[in-house]
């Protein structure tokens, strides 16, 4: 028999068979091979006893029923067994393999196993925990992340209202580096400036965050393919690396992260118990503080902390951080107007596109510095962002030739169109420029007013202008008006003015901007 067993792995064996289990299920179970099993199955089974009686039979006996057993050679197993925990410590190094442990092993014994014994012993010592698969965690592989179930507090010195804060947990699961922080939420927003400090803390990033099913990570649960929240996904490809969900279901998936959390309560929260924080710096400050003893303080079963490992061992493998750090992005929806700008409704401004996209829907990636326009997936247009409100923000090769004109639009510009007709209209431009709340709108309505001089002429544009100024109503709807109803040219002027003026809103908005060059 190529596998021998001793005794009480044949009782595990019988016992297991009692209890129903198939010869596979008891291969796995107890870690020996299944063509193992199959044999000394055969064996028990062709036995004159029952298993009942087998069972009651003490080793010596079993062991005279069986003669196919043989006694392991202590000094060689022992030397075996010496290098398995060398063997064990390297388990977490990337590249680690059996086989160069095996080739190693095999050069410095001097009565070297088989790799199948080999194996075989590996697995009888160090056998699977039934019900629940154990996670083995390569350097630098994952960051996991999670909040804290219980918040810490911090007081408003001029109300002393009590405001509690949650407190962010990232833990490298190879060497259990940790990193905590308050923030004043679980939204979008501080999770990733928190996940962007706990690399920073670290130095490097990992292939993969691992994180809890938060809503401010994750659009959709799922077991298999859950949804990433686009701007957490974002944040990912900037630092070149994936976002992983645990599972749903999987509390193995994240039994590391919530034995941190446990570790904090202890060794975190305990000691800041009696302490009063006014803000979350000075809270944070003394997070940081306690939080070098955390990482500093020696394992039970180890002769390292999570900083020696860390540094041992974690920190070459992770991948560098990106030259800049990541800027949170938001998303709008706008369709591309005539004008061949789209409308950015947070600032209620404007900004340039290729005019070829006139009338197509795209979508607006923006962060606080930077607003990029994107359409099928590709971007079209990037702009420095603007803050001030009513903002045209034009890239000249974005316009077309019609368009390019609009460039050079200021007061002076229009105060230069109007000069021609007359000293009044100058004036009334000047008058609708100052009073407009913004400078575009401003434009729109002395191009409109300008242009009436192609229906009624410059001389009785001038006139109106000068009426108009005379009434204090300076603006284009009234201006037309006054011409249209020939009030240029009647005595009734005022009268009828304020008639019109009941009738006229104080600001109007002019179409057809286009239309002027």
């Amino acid at each position: 028999m190529a596998n021998t067993l001793d005794p009480m792995d044949l009782k595990q064996i019988i016992s297991l068979n009692l209890d129903g289990f198939s010869n596979r299920k008891i291969a796995t179970t107890l870690g020996i091979s299944r063509n193992t099993v199959n044999s000394y199955m055969k064996f028990l089974t062709a036995s004159d006893y029952s298993f009942k009686e087998l069972l009651s039979f003490d080793n010596a006996r079993l062991s005279a029923l069986f003669p196919s057993h043989t006694t392991i050679d202590n000094e060689r197993h022992d030397e075996l067994m010496l290098y398995f925990e060398g063997v064990n410590k390297a388990r977490n190094h990337p590249g680690f393999t059996f086989l160069y442990h095996y080739q190693e092993y095999a050069q410095q014994a001097s009565q070297p196993y088989s790799y199948t014994q080999f194996m075989e012993h590996y697995r009888r010592k160090y056998a699977k925990v039934k019900g629940s698969m154990k996670l083995e965690h390569e350097a630098g592989n994952e960051m996991y992340i999670d909040y804290a179930g219980k918040k810490l507090h911090v007081v408003n010195k001029e109300t002393g209202e009590v405001i509690p804060v949650e407190v962010f947990i990232a833990i490298l699961p190879s060497s259990q580096y940790t990193y905590v922080e308050a923030s004043l939420s679980q939204k979008r927003e501080d999770l990733i400036t928190s996940c962007g400090n706990a690399l920073q803390f670290y130095g490097g990033v990992p292939k993969a965050i691992v994180s809890d099913n938060l809503k401010s990570a994750v659009t959709r649960a799922s077991k298999y393919e859950p949804e990433i929240n686009r701007s957490f996904k974002d944040f990912a490809r900037h630092y070149n690396c994936v976002i992983n969900p645990t599972r749903s279901y999987a509390p193995q998936d994240k039994a590391l992260v919530e034995n941190a959390v446990h570790l904090v309560y202890l060794r975190i929260y305990y000691p800041l118990r009696e302490m009063t924080f006014f803000s979350l710096q000075d809270l944070n400050r003394e997070i940081k503080r306690l939080l070098v003893g955390y990482n500093d303080l020696l394992f039970q079963r180890k002769e390292a902390s999570r900083r020696e490992l860390f540094q041992s061992v974690e920190r070459e493998y992770l991948k560098p951080l990106p030259t800049s750090a990541y800027e949170i992005k938001d998303y709008k929806r706008a369709k591309v107007q005539k004008m061949g700008y789209v409308y950015f409704s947070p600032d209620k401004s404007y900004y340039s596109v290729p005019y070829r996209y006139i009338g197509k829907k795209t979508l607006i990636h923006y962060t606080k510095t930077v607003v990029e326009v994107y359409y099928n997936h590709v971007r079209i247009a990037l702009h420095h962002r603007n803050p001030s409100k009513g903002s045209y923000n034009t890239n000249t090769d974005h316009l077309s030739s019609t368009h390019k004109g609009y460039t050079s639009w200021s007061p002076e510009y229009f105060k230069n169109k109007a000069a021609p007709h007359g000293a009044h209209v100058v004036n009334c431009v000047e008058k609708i420029l100052a009073d407009s709340e913004y400078p575009e709108t401003g434009y729109k309505r002395v191009m409109g007013l300008i242009q009436l001089h192609k229906s009624y002429g410059s001389k009785r544009l001038d006139n109106a202008c000068k009426r108009a100024l005379q009434a204090d109503a300076t603006s284009y709807m009234r201006i037309k008006n006054i011409l249209k109803n020939n009030l240029d040219q009647s005595s009734l002027f005022y009268q009828d003015l304020e008639e019109d003026k009941t009738h006229i809103p104080s600001h109007q908005n002019i179409r057809g901007a286009a239309a002027y060059q």
